[in-house]
């Protein structure tokens, strides 16, 4: 038989959707170690930054046959703050004079609820997800500060790819996007009540039972 790209590409669609449909449901808990890299809201007198931290993820997924599943993960990573008043003040009316700003140490822990799309293709599993869930700011070691605790409703999405490695263990690549209204940790300040993302790759291993 003569092998042209259509009958190459029609081969390529069989053996994807034969590896779908022959895939069994499968649950899996995973591990992964995370960076957290969110971005700064503004205001005309107000400027919120959160740095960036390390953390790590918990999952439990199940995956139905063959596509459809549901994910339930919970993140935790610090999640310093720092606020800075940049309007006017008593002593410098313009704008672009230096103003007082504070910093707040603080944990995440983030509770999310998943639906999971993913294609198997031979040892690989690609994904893709969204959902919402919460995220509880935690304010720690600011022993010189007024400081509370916030808890936002969150929507993340997200992307990766599953390598098996053995029959039940593999290696999981991803990366999510949380967008969640900036936190109010000090008292002192106000948030900038803007809405601000934060984006998170990771990695780590999952097991199958």
């Amino acid at each position: 038989m003569k092998l042209n790209f259509k009958t190459i590409l029609t081969m390529s669609m069989a053996l994807a959707l034969w590896s779908a449909l022959s895939a069994r449901a499968q649950t899996s808990i995973a591990l992964s170690a995370l960076g957290s890299f969110p971005s700064t809201t503004t205001t005309t007198v107000q400027r919120q930054t959160a740095s960036d931290q390390a953390g790590f993820m918990v999952e439990l997924r199940h995956i139905s046959n063959p596509l459809v599943g549901y994910d339930v993960s919970y993140t935790f990573n610090r999640a310093n703050q720092n606020y800075e008043y940049t309007g006017p003040t008593p002593l410098c009316p313009l704008p672009a004079c230096s103003a007082p700003e504070q910093p707040v140490h603080a944990n995440a822990h983030t509770l999310t609820l998943n639906y999971v799309v993913s294609l198997p293709i031979l040892d690989f599993r690609v994904f893709a997800l969204g959902g919402g869930g919460f995220q509880h700011f935690s304010p720690t070691n600011n022993p010189n500060v007024s400081t509370q605790s916030q808890t936002k409703g969150v929507f993340d999405y997200g992307a990766g790819l599953d390598w098996t490695v053995l029959p039940h263990l593999g290696l999981r690549f991803q990366y999510r996007g949380y967008v969640y209204k900036a936190p109010q940790l000090a008292t002192a300040f106000s948030s900038t009540d803007k809405f601000t993302h934060d984006a998170e790759p990771m990695i780590g291993a999952y097991f199958n039972f």
